[in-house]
């Protein structure tokens, strides 16, 4: 592999964890949301991504970035609080709150930030290994 394709394998990364810590961000600040309609409730969202590869065929193959698959809503039930006072409760008194977990997503938001500073340092050692190259030249 070039050691130009390091910028394209790192900037796509960058842009990923970007990503995904956006959709932790959203998530977070979301969870203590509530609804009159469990269908209405905020639902967690993660996105899903795939290594995009050079080649069709496996033993030629070599990864070349990052790509975004998608976003997908958490399927587990909102919470359920009975709440008779909020202008959102339902006839049985019930509101429904995210089915955002703060820990996890604190978790995420570490792991995404990780994950960003890791691409900036290949990014950094790439650069840095260009420039002695160069200097090879003197």
């Amino acid at each position: 592999m070039s050691l130009f394709k390091v910028f394209d394998v790192a900037g796509s990364g960058m842009m990923a964890q970007s990503l995904r810590l956006n959709t932790t961000a959203s998530n977070m600040a979301n969870a203590n949301s509530v609804s009159g309609d469990p269908d209405q409730a905020y639902r967690a969202r993660h996105p899903v991504f795939s290594a995009m590869m050079n080649s069709m065929t496996i033993d030629e193959a070599s990864a070349i970035g990052v790509q975004v698959n998608g976003i997908i809503e958490q399927q587990t039930p909102p919470v359920r609080l009975y709440d008779p006072g909020n202008p959102l409760a339902d006839e049985q008194g019930y509101v429904y709150q995210s089915n955002v977990n703060i820990v996890e997503e604190m978790a995420n938001m570490i792991s995404a930030s990780r994950s960003f500073q890791n691409n900036v340092e290949a990014m950094n050692t790439a650069k840095q290994m260009l420039a002695a190259t160069l200097r090879l030249g003197d």
